[in-house]
């Protein structure tokens, strides 16, 4: 027994990795890293993508309440983004006439969102937004169809949503 640990103790010559073994590792390493980041970016835009349309979805919801709290008459015509610039804003004000003061009833905006909401003035409206962060597209809600919200199929104008 002595001598099995006596061996084990001396032999030394096989300590570590070749340089071949560790070329190989980091090419191993390289290829997943390849194969990872483009996958992470796609989440991450799609996830933006995910963002402008729940915000759009909780603008509807935020007109409707407007509408109800202020005798069946929809808010004028807003456009803001919360864009991290000097006119950022991270909530989009509904008011009855474009002088009355901020109340309660607010479209809250996720981070790199812009949204547009456009008061047709015959009773309907479109809400309209995108985020910067994602793959471009719009989504576009109209009142006069109800349903959901959709992709709009090209730019949309923030201010009139069309």
């Amino acid at each position: 027994m002595h001598e099995v640990i006596n061996r084990l103790r001396t032999k030394k010559n096989d300590e570590g990795f070749t340089l071949i073994e560790l070329l190989v590792v980091v090419v191993i390493i390289g290829v997943l890293v390849a194969i990872a980041v483009p996958v992470y970016l796609n989440y991450r835009k799609g996830a933006a993508d995910k963002s402008a349309q729940s915000d759009v979805r909780g603008g509807v919801s935020a007109v409707e309440q407007f509408y109800t709290d202020n005798g069946n008459t929809y808010p004028v015509s807003v456009t803001g983004a919360n864009d991290g610039s000097s006119t950022s804003k991270a909530s989009l004000d509904l008011l009855l006439t474009a002088t009355s003061t901020p109340g309660a009833s607010k479209i809250t905006l996720s981070d790199k969102t812009q949204l547009g909401f456009k008061n047709n003035g015959d009773g309907t409206y479109l809400l309209c937004g995108n985020n910067t962060g994602g793959s471009g597209k719009w989504y576009v809600y109209n009142s006069s169809n109800g349903g959901s919200v959709s992709a709009a199929p090209a730019a949309v104008n923030l201010s009139s949503c069309a």
